[in-house]
């Protein structure tokens, strides 16, 4: 039995039990039944929106030492005002990504009747990313496969019988908006075409358009168009084709004809090819990383009835399933985000079912947690080249949010604030209690310094993260003005996302705008440092050193309140949501490295009290990123215990059957459960957080092993500095271990009571026994 598929012995009644396939642009999820078999087809660039002028501000720096007062002198509620007046844009075209279409194959009557018990299987192989399904009955077996292609650029799949002719369906196109349309080329082919236009984020008349083609061919048998739908009939085996392309960044009509010119190719080289292509090109990422938990036999069941167990059970017993689900994570970063991908991953990644815009969500890029927990596990699970679309996203931002901040705030540099889409947002949002979060795009922005950190590219560095950051940091050296109480330079006005506070008695109401919250802090003084070190390293800017090197020594310190919590606001307000999703300030720990267990013992005792507080309330507000977030902090601070109980309950409780996560009905405004992609990643980063953790030049084995996984191994997780890690254990305790390093320095390595420093050369490879000598 195969340890990473994901498999069931009954049909997909709907999307959230579909399964996934990807390409880095085009996304399937195919909901197989007996008798019929559904895709749920996206494209990363398939957006509704356009970009609109940005609106004049009048005050700029005036209005905002105006209003800055104000919060200085504790009068909130006129701060607030002024905030709304000059820093509250209209909602306009902001968009959102929507799907394209469904593919619905219709098997013909002798094949419906394969209803028999345990005559159905249908699965998704994360080995060789084709997702498959076997129906028998009648005498009769009919097998389908498809996949979805980064090599050739297309969605293909495979049907065939156990007996001659046994092969016959109908196939036809269900349009995702008001504009599709689906005509017949020939007897076996679709072609397509719609815009992505929709009446909640935009006016319903302006989006991207998009044109594709579906191709079916047979062997033996036949087959016709009709009315725009496809008809086979007797076929021994039928191949289908789906590929599609946008006029996103287009000029003129190419694009039109890449549909066409994909499937020529394709057909050209024919579907064995296209598969072995396919499964080479997608296992040369997924088999970096090697993962084995332990053993306990539930892979005999279907996934949906081990997820249940899980619930139930408290998953002491399915070490594999931690296992599947942290290459499930990986497998969606491959399938959604690859090196020449148009666009980083959304709220869903790249699938959509509609149900976000439906409900008045955006599948956008939420700048407060969402988009940057898409890409937490990327790095350390060995697949850096998925995160280059991130890195491009953020620079376009960066040149986008030039004029945001010159015409918001009359300042240098570039900003981002909540959220933003395809056509460069950079703008707050339209709400100021939830919009203002002023280091929305400073945080996206410190995956150019994860992935730097990672990589040691010195290139990359130079190029592309350095001048990136470094007009960051002069919007905030320009921006940031000094506390007339505590002489720190602080931000402000701006939200600790999207959580309100008390600033006074709680009867006088709650406040969500002031001036220096922790997360802004936090990542603030990241940005500094890094741009310190940066600037040190490539010898320039020595003028903006010295600035740094100033305003570093007048950043606020972390705090930790009266309750013996890690404050959240530079003030120890009172929380008004003590049950609220969003643990921002928590990034001191994880991603960032500002409070460790180690070095800052009495913070890390806070962000515990904090993390505990947030656990005892009977409202807490329990989403998947959540949950992800609570698992990823108690693996910073090394207790293994915790850390499994969250990502166990993400995994049994906060997981459809396809094991995507979802968040909660009723909160944040959700109708139903629905779907958000970033707990899959979040999660898969906290199992392998619990197996690994790195910081510059100190990689830490297995800092937050649980007795549930009290034996296992793991290889290919990355460590920053440049080096990869492969671990084996035994009854709780390192067994070996093995570091290959492709850049030269000093390193040092860590396990329960041993420590060892070496110097490690660039392509060097050394093993390690249970206590860290070298062998």
């Amino acid at each position: 039995m195969n340890d990473f598929k994901l498999w069931y012995s009954t049909p997909a009644s709907g999307w959230s039990q579909g399964l996934p396939l990807g390409n880095g642009r085009i996304g399937a999820v195919v909901m197989a039944a007996p008798n019929r078999e559904v895709w749920s087809m996206s494209e990363a660039t398939y957006w509704s929106g356009q970009t609109d002028p940005e609106p004049a501000f009048a005050g700029g720096k005036d209005v905002l030492e105006e209003m800055r007062r104000h919060f200085f002198a504790g009068d909130y509620e006129a701060g607030d005002r002024l905030a709304k007046r000059y820093l509250q844009p209209k909602k306009q075209n902001f968009g959102t990504n929507l799907g394209v279409c469904e593919v619905v194959i219709a098997f013909a009557e002798h094949n419906q009747k394969s209803g028999e018990a345990g005559s159905f299987r249908r699965e998704l192989d994360l080995t060789s990313a084709v997702a498959g399904a076997v129906c028998q009955g009648n005498g009769s077996t009919l097998y389908r496969e498809v996949f979805a292609s980064h090599a050739d650029h297309l969605v293909a799949s495979r049907i065939w019988s156990g007996h001659p002719g046994g092969v016959s369906f109908t196939l036809g196109l269900k349009g995702g908006t008001a504009s599709f349309s689906v005509s017949g080329v020939d007897d076996g082919t679709l072609e397509f075409k719609g815009q992505a236009i929709e009446t909640i984020h935009s006016n319903g008349a302006c989006g991207v358009w998009a044109k594709g083609l579906v191709k079916v061919s047979v062997s033996g048998g036949t087959v016709h168009s009709r009315d725009g739908r496809i008809t086979v009939t007797g076929a021994d085996e039928a191949q289908i084709y789906f590929a599609v392309s946008t006029d996103y960044r287009r000029n003129g009509t190419d694009w039109e004809a890449e549909s066409r010119h994909t499937l020529e190719q394709a057909i050209a080289k024919g579907y064995d090819q296209l598969r072995k292509e396919h499964i080479a090109d997608y296992t040369q990422q997924y088999s970096k990383v090697n993962i084995q938990l332990g053993f306990s036999g539930k892979t005999s069941l279907p996934t949906d009835q081990r997820i249940q167990l899980l619930a139930k059970e408290g998953g002491v017993d399915d070490p594999q399933l931690f296992a599947l689900f942290l290459q499930y994570g990986r497998y969606l970063t491959i399938a959604g985000s690859r090196g020449d991908s148009p666009l980083p991953m959304h709220l869903q990644g790249i699938w959509n079912d509609g149900e976000a815009c439906r409900m008045g969500w955006s599948c956008d890029y939420h700048l407060d947690i969402n988009t940057q927990m898409n890409y937490y596990p990327t790095e350390i699970t060995n697949l850096g080249d998925s995160h280059l679309p991130l890195m491009r996203y953020i620079e376009d931002l960066a040149q986008a949010g030039r004029s945001t901040a010159r015409n918001l705030y009359g300042s240098e540099g570039w900003v981002a604030h909540v959220f933003s889409n395809i056509w460069g947002f950079t703008l707050p949002g339209w709400e100021t209690s939830w919009g203002l979060n002023v280091t929305g795009g400073l945080w996206l922005a410190t995956h150019l310094i994860e992935h730097y950190e990672y990589s040691q590219d010195r290139e990359f560095l130079e190029r592309q993260a350095y001048p990136v950051l470094k007009e960051a940091a002069a919007f905030f050296l320009d921006y940031m003005s000094i506390h007339p109480r505590y002489g720190w330079l602080v931000t402000g006005p701006s939200n600790s996302p999207e959580n309100s506070f008390y600033p006074g008695d709680p009867g006088e109401g709650a406040q969500q705008l002031s001036m220096g919250p922790t997360i802004d802090q936090i990542l603030v003084r990241e940005l500094f440092e890094f741009c310190l070190k940066s600037a040190e390293l490539l010898k320039r800017d020595e003028e903006l050193q010295q600035k740094l090197q100033e305003a570093i020594f007048k950043l606020p310190p972390l705090q930790i309140g009266k309750r013996g919590q890690l404050q959240e606001w530079l003030e120890d307000y009172a929380e008004a949501q003590p049950e609220h999703r969003h643990l921002s300030h928590l990034f001191a720990l994880y991603p960032g490295n500002q409070i460790t267990p180690d070095r800052t013992p009495e913070l890390s005792r806070a962000v515990r009290v904090m993390l505990e507080n947030r656990m005892l309330q009977d409202e807490l507000e329990d989403v998947e990123f959540t949950a992800a977030l609570f698992g990823l902090g108690f693996a910073r601070l090394h207790d293994g215990e915790k850390a499994y109980k969250h990502v166990s309950h993400l995994i049994g409780s906060l997981c459809f059957d396809n094991l995507f996560t979802y968040s909660k009905s009723g909160i944040a405004g959700a109708e139903s459960n629905i779907f958000v992609i970033d707990g899959n990643f979040g999660g898969t980063a906290v199992i392998a957080e619990m197996l690994l953790q790195s910081r510059a030049h100190e990689i830490h084995l297995l800092p937050a092993l649980p007795e549930a996984w009290n034996t296992g191994s793991v290889s290919g997780l990355r460590a920053k500095g440049n080096a990869e890690v492969d671990i084996s254990w035994e009854k709780g305790q390192l067994s070996t271990a093995r570091l290959r390093t492709f850049t030269p320095g000093m390193v040092t390595v860590r396990s329960g009571g041993h420590r060892i420093t070496f110097y490690a050369e660039a392509g060097g490879s050394y093993t390690l026994n249970s206590r860290l000598e070298r062998l």
